[in-house]
């Protein structure tokens, strides 16, 4: 079995400049292509496993870390859904070859919905076989944040510029900025059909807190194909991350 060997590239200019932190298996393809979600990174519970279900089946993977997240360079605080989007597209016209499946967690539902749509008029060794969207978190910048936040949150954001969120999953707060809501209405979905060119999988826990069951089943309606399977996990939680979660990832991914 091969090992992962961690790379590197260089996105953006000027005060915009970062490296994005990027771990490569060789192998066959069509292969995951990982993207994680909102403060996660890449050497998560779930992209772990996956990495190791590819070398375990003489598959590709790729995997990487947005812009202030994990082991790539920049700040945090700078991130926005176009900017994570822009680190997404350098890193498949860099790396990927071959078809991929997209498996994008949380957030990187989002943007896995926004690469494919971002790829398609661009010429690159990579393609899209299809697309595994665990808990996606489309549009959630409004849909589950702005839409949600109290008259002072949101004040607070439009006047600081920023708001401190407390987070179960860290012991450190999240900045909530105005940029990134802002920008985020750039990149909206869920208004109309979202036409993805391959058949799309997504999971999604009924008991997931960040993003309710029924956004995924909204999601559905949306996506254009008819080749989309909805899995809705009754008492599962927004990771989905316990071992009968890994061997539902695995077996989606399977499928291509």
């Amino acid at each position: 079995m091969t090992e992962s060997v961690l790379k590197s590239i260089d996105v953006g200019t000027g005060s915009a400049a970062r490296r994005i932190a990027v771990r490569i298996r060789d192998g066959a393809t069509p292969g995951p292509f990982w993207l994680g979600g909102f403060k996660s990174d890449m050497r998560g519970t779930k992209a772990d496993a996956l990495d190791r279900w590819a070398g375990e089946n003489g598959r590709s993977c790729i995997r990487f870390d947005y812009s202030g997240h994990g082991e790539s360079g920049g700040d945090f605080a700078d991130g926005t859904i176009g900017r994570w989007l822009e680190d997404s597209v350098a890193v498949f016209e860099s790396f990927a070859s071959g078809p991929q499946v997209l498996v994008g967690s949380s957030m990187g539902g989002w943007l896995a919905l926004l690469l494919v749509r971002a790829l398609r008029p661009r010429k690159t060794e990579g393609s899209v076989a299809g697309l595994v969207l665990i808990a996606p978190a489309v549009d959630f910048t409004e849909e589950l944040m702005w839409k949600n936040f109290s008259p002072e949150v949101k004040r607070q954001i439009e006047t600081d510029g920023s708001w401190q969120r407390p987070s179960q999953y860290s012991e450190a707060p999240y900045p909530i900025t105005r940029k990134l809501i802002e920008e985020g209405r750039k990149h909206l979905l869920l208004g109309g059909l979202i036409e993805t060119g391959c058949p799309v999988r997504i999971l999604q826990g009924v008991q997931d807190p960040d993003v309710p069951w029924q956004h995924a089943v909204e999601l559905s309606s949306r996506l254009a194909r008819d080749d989309v399977v909805l899995t809705l996990v009754k008492d599962g939680d927004h990771r989905l991350s316990r071992p009968e979660d890994i061997e539902r990832l695995t077996a989606a991914v399977a499928e291509f």
